[in-house]
């Protein structure tokens, strides 16, 4: 079982004033992340929004136009960051907030940062321009950038005392970031393209006589581009339905959260699977007011007693 700590250590002005950054990097840059976050409680939204300003650095640094060898030096430079916090050697009055923010939000939760280093290393794939043969290949990425993700968050979250199969619950979570990944992968298939980077496993787009690539509107000449995203979409669904398994495990407002942010991306999976060139003609995104019931229905615990029913029917 994993436990969160339930008593937040006390928070000075300069640690409030970091954990205030970094929830304004989430809020600004990461609207669905964002949107789920808002339904926990103050020191865990707080926790997770340190996380998010982490990575999002890392990110932007991968994303960025810098040359590849001062993407990997400012990486290096994270790295080390990262391990002034896990030696606790960060002071409170240190000058970069998100080092501030991380470094309080590991004291107070078990959060295991080894993840971050994970995610560091998936970002240099990014800068070496790896590319990925098969599945089994993009799923090494996707668990660096997304599952490691998944696992960290779990730090925060903790699992519910007494949880059936709580030991399988880390496994839920990198499961639910391959799924959230995968999805960004389809989402984001032509705007990767224009960039020069191409996600999807190479002997999927061969199958589908996609291997031309996706710089334009529309699909490769002669190619069965919805055959390639309804291919994609199932293995995306079979994902959530694996990493959906962790909500029950999770308290009420950390399962409501994980169901927000895991159920925004469902949905654009949904639309993704309606309208396949849609990725090609623009970003596909969900209106706030879909969002919004999204995170009524977590809060509700629809998603997590649906997935309870049905592993009870499966034991039976």
């Amino acid at each position: 079982m994993i436990r969160t700590v339930e008593s937040e250590p006390h928070a000075s002005a300069p640690v409030l004033a970091a954990y205030s950054y970094c929830e304004t990097v989430t809020g600004q840059q990461a609207r669905n992340f964002a949107y789920g976050i808002r339904l926990l409680p103050t020191p865990k939204r707080r926790a997770m929004s340190a996380l998010y300003a982490f990575s999002r650095r890392v990110d932007d640094i991968g994303d960025g136009a810098l040359a590849s060898e001062v993407k990997t030096a400012r990486l290096q430079d994270t790295r080390a960051m990262l391990s002034r916090v896990r030696d606790g050697a960060v002071a409170e009055d240190d000058t970069d907030p998100v080092a501030v923010a991380l470094a309080h939000a590991a004291a107070t939760f078990p959060i295991p940062l080894s993840g971050l280093d994970e995610l560091i290393d998936g970002v240099l794939m990014d800068v070496g321009g790896e590319t990925y043969e098969t599945w089994d290949d993009l799923k090494v990425y996707c668990r660096c950038v997304a599952g490691a993700i998944g696992r960290l968050s779990l730090g925060v979250f903790g699992t519910e005392p007494g949880a059936r199969g709580a030991e399988r619950a880390p496994e839920y979570a990198d499961t639910l970031g391959l799924a959230l990944q995968l999805t960004n992968i389809l989402r984001d298939v032509r705007e990767d393209a224009e960039g020069g980077r191409t996600y999807l496993p190479a002997d999927d787009l061969a199958k589908f006589g996609c291997s031309a690539g996706f710089k334009g509107p529309k699909p490769p000449e002669g190619s069965d581009f919805a055959g390639l995203v309804h291919f994609e979409v199932r293995r995306a669904r079979a994902l959530f339905a694996e990493g959906y398994r962790l909500l029950p495990m999770l308290d009420r407002r950390s399962g409501a959260c994980v169901a927000a942010m895991a159920g925004i991306y469902r949905r654009l999976l949904d639309r993704i699977e309606r309208d396949p060139e849609a990725v090609l003609r623009g970003r596909v995104s969900l209106p706030g007011r879909e969002k919004a019931y999204v995170a009524v229905r977590g809060l509700s615990g629809l998603d997590a007693r649906h997935v309870t029913r049905r592993t009870v029917r499966r034991r039976a």
